[in-house]
């Protein structure tokens, strides 16, 4: 372990990070690659670190307008689960789901991945049906899953209110085990850091301002750090990929909302699980630092501003306090919102578009951290092999068109 003498902790306490080692180079743009990624965020940089890992595809540039993790990947509640009902999005979810519970290693990285369970609260019968309902297609996937009654539920949660006085009378809930939290920052870092190792350029500051379109085909970006060329590009931009779409000439079935979450003042331990609740639109948990996380669902309107608005704060703020009544007089610290882009049937896209070499990565709504690794994984095969990797597949535009959607408006309701 290396040691420093009372100088040198002086020193390196004034040296404002200057004698820092860097977790990954600042390179100055190629004029040519052979995959750009546009997005930063930790969807992005998956799909960059599986690319050269697992694909043998170096010659990356990850392009983010801003500084890497700095748009949704910061802006959410870390929630991290697989319990989705239709095989289509179960097996995507699961996907990501195995490949968290190996991330810290494959990456190097404590990504402070914990899995303490999630428990999704059922206050009426038709909630206890679609309950069991969803819990055994999970456990017939592979899928771990419980259905608890009211008793069940208590004893994991002592301070939850399922008396019968309660507002919103706790009839039982499904239980996910291996769910749980992880550290958003940290899965950005880590995956930069090791993207970057296997010789990706992480370009930051470098926003896209169109696209290079000849005869159908993608050729490049214009970037405000001048053309940037390549045949292969993915577009993983979350709440700003209606933007891009248009950009490259076509309209993708996206509504950009709101998302907002809180969180309190530093408590001492006292929730050790995830508790989310459908009928209310609200979830909780408590972070490894002690603030209560808290979020909702998204804001009804339309738009691209990240403060939210207080009457969704309020009914959340409302809600938790009905149904955990020791955290009335517990203080908020702050609050914030994230962009989400919304199917019409609360799944994803991950297709490939009208222009060739060009792809999408998108719609995740509410559920997108939890999908990160995985959805890095298949899209990352995906743009190697130019065709959508089979747990993809199902995710493609086209199914707005054809009528196949996955309606996972059941499993995915709450903003998480």
């Amino acid at each position: 372990m290396q040691r420093y003498s009372g100088f040198g902790l002086v020193k390196h306490a004034l040296s404002h990070h200057e004698n820092w080692e860097r977790q990954w180079r600042n390179p100055t743009p190629k004029k040519q690659y052979d995959v750009i990624i546009i997005g930063g965020g930790g969807h992005g940089l998956a799909t960059a670190y599986y690319l050269a890992k697992e694909h043998g595809v170096k010659n990356v540039a990850v392009l983010e307008k801003g500084w890497l993790g700095g748009g949704n990947t910061a802006r959410n509640t870390t929630i991290v689960r697989s319990n989705y009902l239709w095989d289509e999005s179960a097996a995507l979810y699961e996907h990501s789901m195995k490949l968290w519970e190996g991330l810290s290693r494959d990456i190097n990285y404590n990504v402070m991945f914990s899995q303490r369970g999630v428990l999704n609260l059922g206050h009426t019968l038709q909630d206890m049906r679609d309950i069991q309902r969803r819990v055994n297609a999970n456990r017939l996937n592979g899928i771990d899953g419980e259905v608890l009654d009211t008793r069940g539920v208590q004893e994991i949660v002592p301070i939850l209110d399922c008396s019968t006085r309660a507002r919103y009378p706790v009839l039982g809930a499904s239980w996910q085990p291996r769910a749980g939290v992880a550290r958003h920052d940290a899965v950005a870092w880590g995956y930069a850091r090791a993207a970057d190792a296997q010789g990706v350029d992480l370009l930051q500051n470098t926003e896209v301002t169109g696209f290079k379109i000849r005869d159908g085909r993608v050729h490049g970006v214009h970037t405000n750090r001048g053309d940037i060329e390549a045949s292969t590009i993915g577009c993983v931009t979350a709440g700003n990929s209606g933007v891009l779409a248009k950009m490259a000439g076509f309209r993708l079935p996206l509504e950009s909302h709101p998302l907002q979450a809180l969180v309190s003042e530093p408590l001492k331990p006292i929730l050790d699980t995830v508790v989310m609740s459908n009928q209310v639109h609200g979830y909780i948990s408590q972070s490894d630092k002690g603030d209560l996380v808290i979020g909702a669902g998204i804001d009804g309107y339309n738009g691209y501003g990240q403060r939210g608005s207080y009457p969704t704060v309020e009914h959340t703020l409302q809600a938790i306090v009905e149904m955990f009544p020791m955290f009335s007089r517990v203080r908020m610290n702050r609050q914030w919102g994230g962009i989400v882009d919304t199917c019409p049937d609360a799944c994803p896209i991950l297709s490939k578009t009208p222009v060739k070499g060009l792809f999408f990565n998108c719609g995740w709504g509410t559920g997108g951290f939890k999908a990160t690794p995985g959805s890095g994984h298949v899209f990352a095969a995906s743009l190697a092999k130019g065709e959508m990797h089979p747990i993809a597949a199902p995710f493609s535009i086209d199914r707005f068109h054809s009528g196949a959607l996955i309606d996972e408006h059941g499993a995915a309701g709450v903003a998480h």
